[in-house]
């Protein structure tokens, strides 16, 4: 292996909006193994969440949950938990107000609502089944991450109670994600640099969305799809096309990676 790693963000990155990793993406990926590059995903997603994906692309590292748990070569460098007693005081003010929870560790989903109609809108594209009903997961397990289900128009109260404790990232009208404060896609990245003593030169990174803004910046070389948001666009080193246009493998390309 040489001294490189491009990580990739997913849902508009690796897949398209059906969900689908193009030919050239999975022929530029394969490229960059044989040439000794190392790969991994960083995605806002739990690991059960993307398994498959991992499985069809042959990776076994990977940034997950916006850098809360990380996986290098199937070994776990970096967890960082949720507070439970600060999620207990989250989940009764959420009840009062109406607003369901899901908790979310690195092998599945449970909810504290049984059979809700939000959380199976929201949920469906990315859980094969409805959370489980386990009101009292978090109690027992670690989790690093929940999805609070409300519009914008009610998150203040969360926002402001928990600045601080959590971070909140809305990625649907109708959900949030918390999330440790602080935590993000380039904290997980930060700790593959030190795990591989890797100089950022050296780190590169595809994404499209907010929640990528800070890995593409934190890296050396943030590159952004041509199907991205302004923003990352803003924040990129370099804009590549589309993803349904081989925007991977014309940017893997383009740095002479592949």
């Amino acid at each position: 292996m040489n001294d490189k790693i491009v990580f990739f963000d997913i849902d508009g990155t690796l897949v398209n909006d059906e969900k689908q990793i193009p030919d050239s993406t999975k022929e530029g990926i394969q490229k960059l193994t044989e040439n000794g590059v190392h790969v991994a995903i960083a995605t806002g997603r739990g690991p059960f969440m993307f398994e498959p994906i991992r499985k069809e692309l042959s990776i076994d590292s990977f940034v997950s949950f916006n850098g809360s748990y990380v996986v290098f070569k199937d070994e776990v460098i970096q967890k960082v938990p949720l507070s439970a007693e600060a999620i207990e005081k989250i989940e009764l003010e959420a009840e009062k107000a109406g607003h369901p929870l899901v908790y979310l560790d690195h092998q599945q989903a449970t909810s504290n609502a049984d059979d809700h109609d939000i959380i199976k809108n929201c949920t469906f594209n990315l859980m094969p089944t409805y959370p489980a009903y386990h009101p009292a997961y978090y109690k027992e397990n670690e989790v690093y991450q929940v999805l609070l289900f409300c519009q914008e128009q009610h998150e203040k109260v969360y926002r402001d109670g928990y600045k601080g404790t959590f971070d909140f990232i809305r990625w649907h009208e109708d959900a949030l994600d918390i999330l440790p404060t602080g935590g993000s896609k380039a904290k997980g990245i930060e700790a593959f640099m030190k795990k591989m003593n890797m100089k950022p030169e050296n780190v590169y990174a595809f994404g499209d969305a907010l929640n990528d803004i800070e890995m593409l910046k934190t890296v050396g070389t943030g590159i952004a799809m041509g199907n991205g948001l302004p923003e990352a666009k803003e924040a990129a080193d370099y804009v590549t096309k589309s993803v349904d246009e081989d925007g991977i493998y014309h940017g893997l390309k383009h740095f002479g990676l592949i």
